[in-house]
């Protein structure tokens, strides 16, 4: 289906959960962007599953089963538009907090792009290759801002020194691993790479 036959379908559910009071029935929000959509609901979540499933095929249209579950938010994530949303455990004294992160998803994907760009057969200069590097982390951390990221922002950190210093030894015909030329000090400097926890928590002092 074209998203534009997508958005349509969506609308027209959108605009019959307003008008037949679903909100207050179930005591429920819809949250939506494009087709993909989650309903919060408080205690009515099993009903407000079956009207879904009901409507939908009223519109002749059928759930994705497997991105579809009832969860009980409290105590079960969810992945929800790149977050997972859910209970989140604070690191420095282990309580918990309903809270928003960065999926293991979308941190894999960013990895999977940084590994693509990044490979033997580029031959760019490397302020090109960088500027290209920094741009894509630019945009993902922009979309990730948002809930708990330090822990994220620091996988992504590790796998870009891991992939740069490589890059580069392969490159500068570099003898072993390269981390007493390429330390992640210099990667990180000298070299121009976003580091994504100092945009979280700022430079040093």
């Amino acid at each position: 289906m074209s998203p534009l036959l997508a958005n349509i379908y969506m609308n027209r559910f959108l605009k019959h959960w307003r008008t037949s009071g679903r909100g207050e029935a179930f005591r429920a929000h819809v949250v939506n962007y494009a087709d993909d959509f989650v309903i919060l609901s408080r205690g009515c979540a099993a009903e407000a599953l079956a009207w879904t499933k009901a409507v939908m095929t009223k519109l002749g249209l059928t759930l994705n089963e497997a991105k579809t579950s009832v969860k009980d938010a409290r105590q079960e994530g969810f992945d929800f538009l790149g977050y997972t949303l859910g209970p989140q455990r604070y690191r420095k004294d282990g309580h918990w907090y309903l809270g928003a992160c960065p999926s293991k998803r979308s941190v894999q994907r960013i990895k999977t792009k940084i590994g693509s760009m990044l490979r033997p057969h580029n031959k760019g200069a490397w302020p090109e290759v960088r500027a290209r590097l920094d741009r894509l982390l630019v945009g993902w951390s922009a979309y990730f801002g948002y809930g708990t990221r330090l822990q994220a922002y620091r996988a992504v950190d590790n796998h870009v020194y891991d992939r740069v210093r490589c890059f580069l030894v392969r490159r500068h015909k570099v003898q072993g691993r390269g981390t007493r030329r390429f330390a992640r000090e210099e990667v990180y400097g000298d070299l121009g790479v976003l580091l994504l926890k100092r945009m979280h928590i700022g430079s040093p002092p």
